[in-house]
């Protein structure tokens, strides 16, 4: 998630203002390739077509109630077939954008220990029509923007990019996206994001710290890697480089070193490949590692603000003023790139501070507003309402709450509605991420694919074992066999023990948990 969209309401202000695919019955069991499981399938089926083809499973309210309701990934189906944004192939996108140039950041295709951070990566400005011939091979590319990279060895990504800014003089392509069909009104492509990729382009793996996430993918494929909050643990979270709400994990999920992260086995996948015309439901919270795995991938993403937001932008604010402090009084001849090449400069302590006392006030505005909303209601719904959010809330994240608010933005959950809730509809039109079964291996993937049979629902494995990796930051890890305190004969530590960095420093101070220790200490003295 990006500063432009995410952020908003940030330091200046915080008032937070293709393919049709069809489902009828699903299968979901592993897919076996000369004697080694290569992925569980989602198969899906046809509908009758006499129920009309405009008609869509779900209406934007009872859509609403599933976005705002759910604590695991699900992929919608048969909820986009009347979107123009469909046709936004990438050559339909050059045609377009009509040679506008566009930043594409590029990584190795190699598998490294190491995720490949944006910091990590490399740069170029390019048309789509450039990137089409690059990633084709075309003679033609050898003087152009990408001519240093060979596209047999790099993947090219044009990733977070607001559709607000690259489209602004086309501003009627906004409505060729509809999150209004989710019970969204309004939302439309001015509040969303662009993904374009060649095959093996990836996000690392990192949480937002805001929001929950809608994500349509119009062409090619990609492969999701989702866990759920309660591993944060397990994830070995960074903040390092920094980027406002996003939570990096140190682990390379495509290569994870077992070895320097061991808590990674006890992680628990839930791993969807998502095809043109399926929506994908990313919770809060969930960690997140995307991969493209056809030569040219084209997704569409908007992220839904959430109550939940406001104690979350006191938290950032918290870590931002942490980092800041410590990282800027390092040697800059260090060399230590911490900053993610999305936030432009580090900021001043005394921004950092009007940041956070602005974070704080909209924290109590939301809770007064919020706590006169429930004045209204009865106390009987309230109660209810309240128990069912705390439950969902420790069961899912892991960890008690001190208070439990409205965790939607706007969306008044009544007694009845928190009952239908209770049963998500499952089935054909919104298909369940499952766990990754340990037999399926890590880097396994359930697919929601079209298929004509009748087939029944089989069901999939709980846990998974997995796999660890190491980071690339100047973070200290105990690669001795020897415990920490023990010492050679003249009372120097093991030659392979590093000195603590701050990085080191900061992965205690700013690790989730501390932080939002210290954000409720810190809101409950300002309440005061």
């Amino acid at each position: 998630m990006r500063n432009a969209t995410k952020n908003q309401a940030s330091i200046a202000m915080m008032n937070y203002s293709g393919t049709k695919l069809t489902t009828h019955q699903i299968l979901i069991k592993p897919l076996y390739v000369a004697n080694h499981c290569v992925s569980p399938v989602v198969f899906c089926s046809m509908p009758d077509s006499s129920k009309g083809e405009g008609v869509k499973p779900f209406t934007p309210e009872k859509a609403k109630e599933i976005v705002m309701s759910l604590q695991q990934p699900a992929v919608f189906c048969n909820m986009v077939g009347d979107w123009a944004a469909l046709h936004w192939n990438v050559k339909y996108l050059s045609a377009v954008l009509d040679g506008k140039t566009i930043q594409f950041r590029l990584g190795l295709k190699t598998v490294d220990l190491v995720p490949q951070f944006e910091t990590r990566c490399s740069y170029v400005e390019a048309t789509l029509e450039e990137f089409l011939a690059w990633s084709c091979g075309q003679p033609s590319c050898l003087s152009g923007p990408f001519s240093c990279y060979d596209s047999s060895k790099y993947w090219a990504y044009a990733d977070y990019k607001y559709i607000a800014r690259i489209f602004e003089d086309k501003p009627e392509i906004f409505q060729d996206i509809r999150w209004s069909d989710f019970g969204f009104p309004g939302r439309s492509g001015k509040e969303s994001t662009l993904w374009i990729g060649s095959e093996g382009a990836n996000t690392p793996c990192h949480l937002d710290s805001y929001g929950c996430n809608l994500v349509l993918q119009v062409e090619g494929r990609k492969r999701w890697h989702l866990f759920p909050p309660g591993d944060t643990s397990c994830l070995y979270p960074t903040r390092i480089p920094y980027e406002e709400s996003s939570i990096f994990s140190k682990v390379n999920v495509a290569n994870p070193d077992l070895k320097r992260f061991p808590k990674f086995r006890n992680s628990t996948a839930h791993v969807v490949t998502l095809s043109p015309g399926q929506v994908l439901l990313v919770p809060r919270h969930w960690w997140h590692y995307v991969e493209s795995i056809d030569p040219i991938t084209v997704s569409i993403n908007s992220w839904i603000e959430l109550d939940a937001d406001h104690e979350a932008r006191v938290e950032e604010a918290i870590t931002r003023m942490l980092v800041c402090a410590i990282k800027s009084a390092e040697n800059p001849s260090d060399g230590d790139l911490w900053l993610n090449p999305t936030e432009v400069e580090a900021t001043s302590h005394e921004i950092n501070l009007q940041y956070l006392n602005q974070a704080v006030s909209a924290y109590f505005k939301c809770q007064k507003t919020s706590m006169s909303a429930q004045a209204h209601s009865s106390s009987a719904a309230a109660e209810q309402r309240t128990g069912a959010s705390c439950k969902r809330k420790k069961r899912e994240v892991g960890s008690e709450p001190d208070d439990c608010r409205l965790l939607t933005r706007g969306f008044d959950f009544s007694a009845s509605k928190a009952e239908e809730l209770q049963e998500i509809p499952f089935g054909p039109h919104l298909i369940q991420v499952l766990p990754q079964s340990q037999e399926t291996g890590s880097m396994g993937a359930a697919a929601v694919e079209s298929h004509g049979r009748d087939l029944p629902r089989e069901n999939e494995g709980e846990h998974i074992g997995k796999l660890h990796h190491r980071r690339k930051q100047l973070v200290m890890s105990n690669d001795c066999e020897m415990p920490a305190h023990q010492m050679d004969s003249d009372s120097s530590p093991c030659t392979s023990q590093t000195a603590l960095s701050t990085n080191d420093l900061l992965d205690c101070l700013v690790n989730p948990h501390v932080i939002n220790l210290v954000a409720r200490l810190l809101l409950e003295r300002t309440a005061v």
